[in-house]
């Protein structure tokens, strides 16, 4: 037999071999009958699974709507809110050319700190005149008191004079009644009497002068003190100080210029009066307290900013109270059905400002405001 030859049946009994396969990977027999268990478990999930959904929904809703009614409700606040600082304007109160400008913008300068001279050449020079001036008049109430004294000599001797004129008079009229003596030594006597009175008044009227020209002399004393107490004044007004702890800002004055009086030439940002104003609407000002905490978030910091309501404004601009060229109030004919809140300011006074916060005046800001 050869070797392509095969034994009769060989095939058929290949055929009648069952396949061998995974019992996991052997697929499911679409006609085997469904199983009761699965087929009850699929719809209790499906009604089970939208019940959960709305309960997980509701968990979440009730507390994150609570804390939004306590935001937006119990704790009023606003994101319309400015930080907000004093500005000290230094005006020359001298004119001259500035010789002198130690400082920079933006720099930190404390109290009493020298921010600029202004050329004092002639300033000195009049504290100079008016030195002089002042020594001319104490000379001339001192020249005048001396002439006072002298003339009160004066008038002590006329009255000597007079007082034993008078009394000579006397004797002689006497005489003339006891003894007969001549009438002309009498005239003489008498004419004497009014010659010393004569000189006793003229020497108190020179007095009264000399007194006249003394109250005349120390007015002008007074008003060379005046005078050189104002020279001495423009002349420390040529030195530029700092009134305030603070920021020098906008600098662009330089060395050279040449300051008018009255003219802005430096300003200064008070470092200790920085606040803020948060503009709450009138719907919500009924809850707000002077002295309720605050928490100021800027919009550059992570970083909260403590403080409590300082003041709340009183008054705000009304647009139909301006008056007309008669004075007559001026009221807007035009009423719409949605009428906007007005907003308030409210002044919150910074309490602590957290490590690495620079405060600027105008920085943009978030107040709430919680119920002490």
């Amino acid at each position: 037999m050869s070797d392509t030859e095969t034994k009769p049946g060989a095939d058929t009994e290949s055929k009648k071999l069952p396949a061998v396969a995974s019992p996991e990977l052997a697929a499911p027999d679409p006609t085997s009958p469904p199983d009761p268990a699965m087929a009850v478990m699929r719809p209790r999930r499906r009604r089970i699974m939208p019940f959960l959904i709305t309960l997980l929904a509701i968990v979440v809703a009730v507390p994150l709507g609570w804390t939004m009614w306590n935001v937006y409700m119990v704790a009023p606040w606003t994101r319309d809110a400015t930080v907000r600082a004093y500005v000290i304007t230094k005006a020359a109160e001298v004119a001259g050319r500035i010789v002198e400008l130690p400082v920079v913008a933006n720099q930190y300068v404390r109290k009493g700190a020298l921010l600029m001279v202004i050329d004092p050449i002639n300033y000195q020079i009049a504290v100079s005149q008016n030195e002089a001036a002042v020594q001319q008049a104490q000379a001339s109430v001192q020249n005048i008191d001396a002439q006072i004294t002298v003339q009160q000599a004066q008038i002590a001797v006329n009255q000597a004079q007079l007082d034993q004129a008078q009394m000579d008079l006397k004797r002689y009229q006497t005489l003339q009644r006891q003894t007969s003596i001549a009438a002309q030594q009498a005239e003489d006597q008498a004419y004497t009497a009014k010659t010393a009175q004569a000189n006793l008044n003229l020497a108190q009227q020179q007095l009264e002068a000399l007194k006249a020209q003394k109250l005349s002399a120390e007015a002008t004393l007074a008003q060379a003190k005046t005078q050189l107490h104002q020279a001495q004044v423009n002349l420390e007004r040529t030195r530029i100080v700092s009134p305030v702890d603070g920021y020098v800002t906008n600098l662009l004055t330089q060395v050279g210029d040449y300051a008018n009086v009255g003219t802005n030439i430096i300003s200064l940002v008070d470092s200790d009066s920085f606040w803020v104003d948060g503009y709450f609407e009138e719907t919500n000002l009924a809850p707000i307290h002077v002295g309720d905490p605050a928490e100021i978030k800027l919009m550059g910091y992570n970083q909260v900013v403590r403080g409590h309501v300082d003041s709340i404004t009183r008054a705000i601009d009304v647009s139909n109270a301006q008056p007309d060229n008669q004075g007559v109030a001026t009221v807007n004919p035009i009423y719409t059905w949605v009428r906007l809140a007005q907003r308030i300011p409210v002044r919150v006074h910074i309490d602590t400002v957290p490590d690495g916060v620079q405060l600027a005046a105008g920085m943009t800001a978030t107040v709430q405001i919680d119920s002490r």
